[in-house]
Formats: structure tokens, sequence, C-alpha cells
């Protein structure tokens, strides 16, 4: 889909694809496991995604300059003028990532983290094990964690679901291949007045 009369530029950075495909890869065995009752592999699947979070928001400060938060984060009026600009075909072309794109990095990172977190509160809770063990107790808080948990998750996907239709869109209404570009890491480099930055 990318136009092959431009010259590619790299945009992602090897440690955000790696994240990012890792993330993915182990939120869905989180999933899986989690709806399979293979619990101390869902518990330790939470805790390295806990990691990789971790580890995300501090390369959010010091990575390369695409990967940084000052770079995508951006207000609320600015994503919602990005999504109407879309809605009247006329949305720009951003290298990084575009308004709704920054928007969804840290909606997922918000819920996936509060999900791990509410895991970790979980596995105190029933199996007194892991860093948050014996923080909470008791029928009651743990039925509480696990519906705020199963609920956390359920959200995750939503905003995955969303997250990949975005990919879609952006990627055909730009006619470049995104899911290629988070493989690679590159992007055509297109003319300035083509590019909103």
């Amino acid at each position: 889909m990318t136009n092959k009369t431009h010259p590619q530029v790299r945009v992602w950075d090897l440690p955000v694809r790696l994240f990012h495909w890792s993330l993915a890869v182990s939120f869905v065995l989180a999933y899986l496991s989690g709806e399979n009752d293979l619990d101390y592999l869902h518990s330790l699947i939470g805790y390295f995604i806990a990691s990789l979070l971790l580890f995300r928001l501090l390369w959010g400060f010091i990575g390369s300059r695409h990967a940084r938060f000052g770079d995508f984060v951006r207000p609320p009026s600015a994503v919602l003028g990005y999504l109407r600009q879309n809605l009247r075909g006329k949305g720009p072309r951003y290298l990084g990532h575009n308004p709704a794109g920054g928007a969804m990095v840290i909606a997922l990172m918000l819920t996936l983290g509060l999900t791990a977190l509410s895991g970790m509160a979980l596995y105190g809770s029933t199996d007194f094990a892991g860093p948050m063990a014996g923080w909470f107790s008791g029928t009651l808080a743990a039925d509480l964690l696990e519906e705020t948990h199963e609920f956390l998750a359920q959200l995750s996907l939503i905003f995955i679901g969303l997250h990949l239709a975005g990919v879609l869109f952006s990627s055909l209404a730009h006619r470049e291949n995104l899911i290629k570009s988070m493989l690679t890491g590159l992007k055509a480099d297109l003319k300035k007045e083509q590019l909103h930055d």
C-alpha cells in the first residue's frame, strides 16, 4: 500500500516495535489463559505485561522522537478535531502517531496497566502470592477484584478493537501499510506539504 516512489524513513525504533508486538502476543496469551483457568501462567503473563508497560512508560520519556509522549500526546480538543477531519475525508497524515492513535496508546496503557494491577491484587487476595499478597482479604474483596479485573480486561479488548479499526482506516485513507511499518519501523517520507507533524 505504501507508494514505492517515496523514500522510506525510520519512524518506529526497535524498542517500540518489540514492545508493541510483545504486548499484543502477551495480551492474547493472558486472555486465553484467563479463560481456561491457567491461573499460574495467567499471572506470569500479567507480570510480563506490567513490566512491558513500565518499560514503555520510561521509553516514552527517553526514547527516540516518535516514541516520546511529547510527540503524540495531544489535548482532547486536538483528538476530536482530528476525528472530525477524518469524518469529512480530510484527515491529515502523520509520520508518527496521529492524535487519535496517540490517545489510543494512552488509553491502552492505562487500561492494561490497571488490568495488570487488579490482577496482582486479585492474585494476592486469593492465593496470598505476589507483590500484593495480603493487601486485600475476604470473599467480598476477592469478588470485587475479580469483577474489576474482568471489566478492565473486556474494556482493553474493546480498545484493542478500536485500535485495529483505526489502523485499518488510516492505512486505507493514507494508502500506507501501518502494520508493515510497525514490523519494519519504516514509513514513506512524503513531502512536507503532504504531511502533518
